[in-house]
């Protein structure tokens, strides 16, 4: 197949070939020529027998591969399986379990999930670029109910946050913050600590440009806005929609990710929650898009970054050590 695949059934094809894999990578790290990853230099040496570069300057680690520097680091899988957990992940509505993974390409579940989080990482889109005209902001609850838990775990959290004692339907689920620009529908989430002013405010005032309008809820977290914004909110205790102001749009997102959570993963650690938006919103952003567009938006995440077993798994907390589902 000499053109480039639109289909799952193609890409398993094209990318079954080894140097089609790996001429794919080199296009996508190195468009302008290929560099070394440490120093930059240009005049890399190929050892073709190989399969990688050596650099001319001295300095540890002067031969590299495809790899080097990107998700994919130290990975005994092979590029052809790599390519297609990326197509399989990236083009799933409602995400692709480990388990769906570990059947579809030949890999231990424990590797499937790995591969993942790896490709997770390369989904996330980090921007400068503030959003502007008319924004949506809300945040939402992720996790099950607090009749639904042991006793014990249940005053466990208690203990560790008594302000929850007051509101126990929220007990022991994690907030994701979301903003939603209405002209361009990009959504910007992120797992925050508490709902509250102090966790919600400074991100919205860094994401939002000064001078746009802002619709939110009655929510007294975005009492203070009016110094740098347009703001206008509707109390969801009378009603939902008063015009133009309304928070239907970043709704729809919270719906489609908590579908995915509940629907394909059904439980995820807090302290892996942040990833699963992070997927989720790369692919709502990317929807107009088409499956082999989306494919290779992804893949030029993949170069500059990089997560080991050991980070992946490192627990801050007894706490963070609970999982989170949606019931």
């Amino acid at each position: 197949m000499d053109r480039e695949p639109t289909t799952l059934q193609e890409a398993i094809i094209h990318f079954s070939d080894p140097q089609v894999c790996f001429d794919t990578m080199v296009a996508v790290r190195w468009p302008d020529g290929v560099r070394c990853p440490q120093c930059g230099r240009e005049d890399v040496r190929f050892l073709a027998n190989q399969q990688k570069w050596e650099c001319r300057a001295r300095h540890p680690r002067k031969q590299f591969t495809i790899k080097t520097g990107t998700v994919f680091e130290d990975s005994p899988i092979k590029m052809d399986k790599w390519l297609v957990a990326v197509w399989l992940i990236v083009n799933a509505k409602n995400g692709i379990s480990s388990l769906e993974l570990h059947r579809a390409i030949g890999v231990t579940q424990k590797t499937a999930w790995f591969m993942l989080q790896r490709i997770r990482l390369a989904m996330q889109t980090g921007t400068f670029e503030k959003l502007s005209g008319e924004v949506e902001a809300d945040e939402t609850f992720i996790g099950g109910k607090a009749a639904n838990m042991h006793k014990d775990k249940r005053d466990a959290i208690f203990q560790a946050r008594p302000g929850l004692r007051n509101a126990r339907s929220d007990a022991g689920k994690a907030v994701v913050f979301g903003l939603l620009e209405r002209h361009t529908r990009t959504v910007r989430a992120k797992v925050v600590a508490e709902r509250n002013r102090a966790a919600v405010e400074p991100l919205l005032r860094s994401a939002v440009q000064p001078g746009a309008t802002v619709y939110t809820d009655s929510w007294r977290a975005y009492r203070n806005l009016d110094d740098a914004y347009v703001h206008e909110f509707v109390d969801h205790s009378e009603k939902y929609v008063e015009g133009r102001i309304h928070t239907n749009g970043i709704e729809n997102f919270w719906a489609l990710l908590k579908r995915a959570i509940h629907g394909t993963y059904v439980s995820v650690e807090p302290f892996h929650l942040f990833r699963y938006v992070d997927e989720e919103a790369f692919r709502y952003n990317e929807r107009e898009g088409s499956d082999r567009t989306r494919f290779y938006r992804a893949l030029g995440g993949v170069k500059g970054r990089r997560l080991t077993y050991a980070e992946l798994t490192g627990k801050s907390s007894d706490l963070d050590r609970d999982a989170v589902s949606v019931p």
